[in-house]
């Protein structure tokens, strides 16, 4: 059978007519984008005896809605970096980074990386770092 007499399958219908429907849109929007430029602008008032957007005294007020704002907005971004787990292998047998060195000479402490690889290599998030994670407790979240 020729490729353009197989029959068409719903999938690629419902994509013609998507893009169908985007190049309309599309066309409609830039049509109407057209239409307000060619409109003339209403002039601005000259005097000043409109009310300002902000007096004074609302100053503080706004200051501290940003503020706030801007406080949950952070939170919320970073809150879950915070606990997101770094290695995506941790506690699997094909971790690449589990990988700690030791060594011990004669009667002293023995020395290991486990300490720095550890919190990492068991699935641990950027807050449970030894180092980082007195930083990462600063942040918002």
């Amino acid at each position: 059978m020729a490729r353009h007499a197989a029959p068409t399958t719903p999938r690629r219908t419902l994509l013609r007519a998507g893009l169908t429907l985007t190049a309309a849109g599309a066309a409609l929007g830039l049509g109407t984008a057209g239409a307000q430029a060619a409109a003339p602008a209403a002039p601005l008032p000259l005097s000043g005896t409109d009310k300002p957007l902000l007096d004074a005294a609302e100053l503080p007020i706004a200051g501290q809605a940003v503020g706030t704002a801007l406080g949950h907005s952070a939170a919320g971004a970073l809150g879950p970096v915070k606990s997101l787990q770094l290695d995506p292998l941790a506690g699997t047998g094909t971790d690449p980074l589990d990988n700690a060195l030791g060594t011990q000479i004669a009667d002293f402490k023995p020395i290991s990386t486990a300490a720095v690889t550890g919190p990492v290599t068991d699935g641990g998030a950027p807050k449970d770092l030894p180092l980082v994670g007195d930083v990462v407790a600063l942040l918002p979240g």
